[in-house]
C-alpha cells in the first residue's frame, strides 16, 4: 500500500507540472477567451487514462503500483476529469446508463454549484 501512494504522489507530481507547463505555453501562444489549455488537457487526460485503461485490461501489463503512477497518479494530477470520463465509460460499458446520466448530471451541477457558492462567499 505505501509502494501505491509513493508512486501516485509521484505520478500527480509530474502530472501537475506537465499541466502547469501546458497552461504556460499556451498562454502564451493564444489570446482565446475559450479555455483551450484546460479543454486540450482534459481531453488528452481522458486520452491516456482510456488508453493506459484498456491496454492493461488488454494485456494484463499494469499492476496497482504501475496503475497508482500512470493512472491514479499521472492523469489525476494532470486532470481529475480523466477520472471522471473513464467512470463514465465503465459504468456505460456495464450498462448501467441511469447511473451515468445521474453521475455526470450530479457532478456538473454540483460542480459549477460548488464553484459559485465558494466564489459568492469569499469575494
Amino acid at each position: 500500500m505505501v509502494k501505491e501512494i509513493l508512486f501516485a504522489g509521484l505520478g500527480g507530481g509530474a502530472g501537475s507540472i506537465l499541466r502547469y507547463l501546458a497552461s504556460r505555453v499556451t498562454a502564451k501562444a493564444a489570446a482565446f477567451t475559450f479555455p483551450v489549455a484546460t479543454f486540450a488537457v482534459n481531453v488528452l487526460g481522458c486520452f491516456l487514462a482510456g488508453a493506459l485503461a484498456g491496454a492493461s485490461l488488454r494485456a494484463g501489463w499494469m499492476g496497482a503500483p504501475q496503475r497508482a503512477l500512470l493512472v491514479t497518479g499521472f492523469c489525476g494530477g494532470f486532470t481529475t476529469f480523466s477520472a471522471f470520463s473513464l467512470e463514465n465509460v465503465q459504468m456505460y460499458q456495464a450498462g448501467s446508463y441511469a447511473m451515468l446520466a445521474v453521475y455526470v448530471a450530479a457532478s456538473v451541477a454540483a460542480g459549477f454549484a460548488a464553484v459559485w457558492v465558494g466564489v459568492a462567499l469569499t469575494s
